[in-house]
């Protein structure tokens, strides 16, 4: 959530676009409470999946994860959409799919990718 944070807070400032008219040198940023349940789920797939895809190459698990994460994304958005009736963030802009995904994120969405899996490895070698 953290990362989301920063990444909103960056993209506004990119692209010029103040948040709750704040100045852009402000850097805020935001998330939804809703996200600590979905990034939650991620884990708990992707340690299954490593576990299995550890043998393959790194540009190849990376590419699995981010199918993963835009699974995630796309049907939790859709979920959310037919239980309150709204999406939350509703992605208006960008290479878009039914505003739940932006495949214009997925070099975004890989860096996250490599560094999650580099930051498993490191806590599962300390414990």
């Amino acid at each position: 959530m953290t990362c989301e944070i920063f990444f909103t807070a960056f993209t506004n400032l990119f692209n010029n676009e103040p948040f709750c008219d704040e100045p852009l040198w402000s850097l805020t940023g935001k998330t939804y409470v809703w996200m600590a349940f979905i990034y939650g789920l991620i884990p708990v797939f992707a340690r299954e999946l490593y576990g299995r895809m550890f043998h393959l190459s790194a540009p190849l698990r990376l590419l699995v994860y981010v199918a993963l994460i835009y699974a995630v994304e796309f049907g939790s958005g859709f979920v959310l959409e037919q239980l309150t009736g709204k999406c939350p963030w509703e992605y208006t802009t960008g290479l878009q799919v039914m505003g739940y995904i932006r495949l214009d994120y997925f070099p975004a969405w890989m860096f996250f990718a490599f560094f999650v899996e580099k930051l498993y490895l490191f806590i599962d070698a300390k414990f």
